[in-house]
């Protein structure tokens, strides 16, 4: 398809969105910040990585290729963004009596399930930040001979006044005051410098823990992502992703180190996704008080994919969800939208198997260039799934389109929104319900309306709606 339809993305550097154009034509080189392994990732978390795939999908639907990289951290994230606190492997691994490896490993198979759940694309090339420490060492070293560097009694810190851009990912409004994201470490020079190694205290024996130029210690956070993706991607790369979260401090830090050691920009396009919150009701359906609060693992309200799977919940609902709301606004969940969401995609796949099972027309509908158009023109603005999810519907509701076109105009477009409509069947009816169906019909031909409705009730409680048309009672799985 060719229809020349820039993409647009809104990039949190330039604040503004801007025509994408990769470095090297045809290619897409895309780092995203992938999960600390310490605990399982939650709905809110996956949001992120949904938003992800949706723009390497759109990517991919544009003609372009892409090498993504996502990395595992899988040391070195400490519980405080002011570099205090335990680091979040070894916490894991006292709180579960394992060895933090076992821990990061448990939890890493347990993200990649979510992800296959999701129908999220893996990465190229999955990278741990264990794998990678003498890179780490060796780009310490790098901003130590430049000057960038200060040691006090707990580790290696980044001078960030040294570095005069220091903080070009922020708002044009933001200022940073000790005490306002973090407490003053003893011996910091600025609120905003951050460790770059971090020392294994005096009569600590910690699990992961390596010899370095300076002393035996672990990576910052902040320095794994730089090597992990400078070493795969290289400096600059195309597209750098991660929640909102992560601007003010990690993607920050990350680009003050690429920059202080090379003198680039550590990539291109830096893309952030908003948070989900809870909406206006808890789990029991009743008022919550956490209405607005995003979801995070540290204020202990979380909601996996496990739950809402244990729910009954398809886990493509919860990718339907995320569709209905553009990634760089908030998102709130809530039960009534989740099962709204299913009822939607169950909606959705019934339509499929109708249109699959009816005969197509063998001419095209001149209809079908325009919904191509429109649906480039909603992905490539700065993938504006909302609106394409309408265009969808329309299209599955628009009688003058052919059903052949109905089916290819569904199936490209599920290109992007990856709800796997290709593998939708006619669900197969139990025999039970068929005998069922057969007796209320025996009920409806006698005028037993009131038996008739005590059916079709039970067929209801047992996952099946049933629709009485001219040709005969028609048959659809809830």
């Amino acid at each position: 398809m060719d229809l020349k339809i820039p993409l647009k993305l809104y990039n949190t550097l330039t604040r503004k969105k801007q025509i994408f154009k990769p470095i090297e034509p045809r290619k897409v080189k895309l780092y995203t910040c992938g999960i600390t392994a310490y605990l399982y990732a939650h709905i809110g978390n996956l949001r992120t990585y949904l938003f992800e795939d949706i723009l390497k999908r759109v990517l991919e639907y544009n003609g372009l290729k892409v090498k993504h990289v996502m990395n595992i951290t899988d040391v070195g994230h400490l519980t405080s963004d002011a570099d205090t606190g335990e680091d979040k492997m070894e916490l894991g691994a006292k709180r579960e009596r394992k060895s933090a490896w076992e821990i990061a490993e448990f939890y890493t198979q347990a993200f990649k399930k979510d992800l296959k759940l999701l129908n999220i694309k893996e990465p190229n090339v999955w990278v741990k930040a264990t794998d990678t420490i003498q890179d780490q060492i060796d780009l310490i070293k790098i901003l130590e001979k430049k000057g960038f560097t200060y040691q006090i009694s707990d580790g290696v810190y980044f001078d960030t006044s040294k570095l005069k851009t220091y903080g070009r990912l922020w708002p044009r409004k933001m200022k940073l005051k000790a005490g306002a994201r973090v407490e003053m470490v003893p011996g910091k020079k600025n609120p905003t410098d951050f460790a770059l190694w971090k020392f294994t205290p005096a009569g600590v024996k910690r699990q992961m823990e390596w010899d370095s130029p300076w002393l035996r210690g672990f990576p910052g956070w902040h320095t794994e992502c730089v090597v992990m993706s400078m070493k795969h991607l290289g400096i600059p790369f195309d597209i750098h992703c991660g929640g909102i979260d992560h601007v003010p401090i990690h993607h920050t830090n990350e680009i003050a180190q690429a920059e202080a050691a090379s003198g680039k920009i550590l990539a291109n396009f830096w893309l952030h996704g908003e948070f989900l919150v809870f909406g206006k009701e808890n789990p029991e359906g009743k008022p919550s008080a956490s209405y607005g609060v995003k979801m995070a693992k540290s204020k202990g309200k979380i909601i996996t994919l496990e739950n809402l799977i244990e729910k009954g919940y398809n886990p493509l609902t919860y990718r339907y969800l995320c569709l209905t709301t553009h990634y760089r606004k908030k998102l709130q969940f809530s039960w009534s939208a989740i099962k709204s969401a299913q009822n939607a995609l169950n909606g959705l796949y019934q339509k499929i198997i109708e249109i699959k099972s009816e005969r197509p027309a063998e001419n095209r509908s001149p209809l079908t260039k325009y919904y191509q158009k429109k649906f480039l023109e909603f992905i490539n603005n700065d993938l504006n799934m909302p609106k394409a999810l309408a265009l969808m519907w329309n299209v599955v509701k628009n009688k003058k389109l052919k059903i052949k076109d109905k089916k290819e105009l569904l199936l490209d477009f599920d290109k992007v929104f990856g709800l796997d409509l290709a593998k939708v069947k006619k669900p197969k009816i139990p025999e039970e319900i068929k005998k069922l169906v057969e007796i209320r019909e025996e009920y409806r031909k006698n005028g037993d309306w009131k038996s008739a409705d005590e059916i079709r009730k039970q067929i209801k409680e047992m996952g099946w709606q049933i629709e009485d048309t001219k040709k005969g009672p028609k048959l659809k799985k809830l």
